[in-house]
């Protein structure tokens, strides 16, 4: 996991932030895909020391906002090891046993073979199927899938709003949008702790565990440059998405943005 606090757009024209820096769009796709081929394999590991275990809790609220149902097909966007598809599955298929219905189809898609390499050799659940693909071109017809879900995944997009204009497209009439990502703390002692926490511990992690310092500092800092929970609120609501609300989570440094296909 990592920080939160925003310093302006994500990406502007064919320009894109990687961490600090500004690089032309199309290469930060490609450095992205490195940092992530080379975190892939001690990516679960690296969540439960950077965040304490606390992303499995808001990972929890976050799949009991999206409220998968039987018959459903869900798309997880920037899926990953499947940590969110394991738990959608499950909980349409509980809600199947108490009221019946057809099984749930939940899609794991993630631009990095790697990453999706990882997710089936940890195993999966019968309703979910892995797919590599790209965020900003999901190889998906319009209104098909019923739920959208991408969590700590779209601060890594080289544009956002193509993402969210793509989530918007895929979605049915009435589907449900739900991000889960790092965000800004608020107020100013968290903070402070949670910047000290961040900048000087989850690189060190990083190098120690992962043998890889400057991934994690790249993740750290793509932290800082994620839009502010009112503005990514905004870019959602501009994307079409209607009804959109922010829950806070650890006090801001995590938030779930949920809206509407209306």
């Amino acid at each position: 996991m990592t920080d939160a606090s925003s310093h302006g757009p994500h990406s502007s024209g064919d320009r894109s932030s990687f961490g600090f820096r500004d690089v032309d769009a199309r290469e930060k796709v490609k450095m992205v895909r490195g940092v992530f081929d080379s975190v892939a394999s001690n990516y679960d590991v690296m969540n439960d020391l950077m965040s304490v275990g606390v992303h499995r809790i808001w990972k929890d609220i976050a799949a009991a906002k999206l409220n998968p149902r039987p018959g459903e097909t869900i798309l997880d966007v920037a899926g990953g090891t499947g940590d969110m598809a394991r738990r959608y599955s499950k909980m349409a298929r509980a809600a199947q046993e108490r009221r019946g219905g057809e099984d749930a189809n939940v899609i794991v898609l993630d631009y990095n073979a790697e990453m999706i390499l990882a997710g089936v050799h940890k195993g999966g659940e019968p309703e979910m199927q892995w797919s590599v693909g790209d965020a900003m071109n999901l190889p998906l017809p319009d209104a098909s899938v019923d739920a959208y879900s991408i969590s700590f995944g779209i601060r890594n997009v080289a544009h956002i709003d193509k993402a969210l204009a793509e989530a918007r497209r895929v979605l049915k009439p009435g589907g449900r949008f739900l991000c889960l990502e790092f965000s800004r703390p608020t107020t100013t002692p968290i903070r402070k702790v949670y910047d000290a926490w961040s900048f000087h511990a989850i690189p060190r992690i990083g190098g120690w565990v992962a043998k890889d310092r400057d991934s994690y500092q790249y993740l750290v800092e793509s932290i800082r440059r994620f839009p502010d929970q009112d503005t990514f609120k905004g870019m959602i609501e501009d994307a079409g998405f209607r009804r959109v609300s922010v829950t806070n989570l650890s006090g801001g440094i995590a938030a779930i943005h949920h809206g509407w296909a209306i």
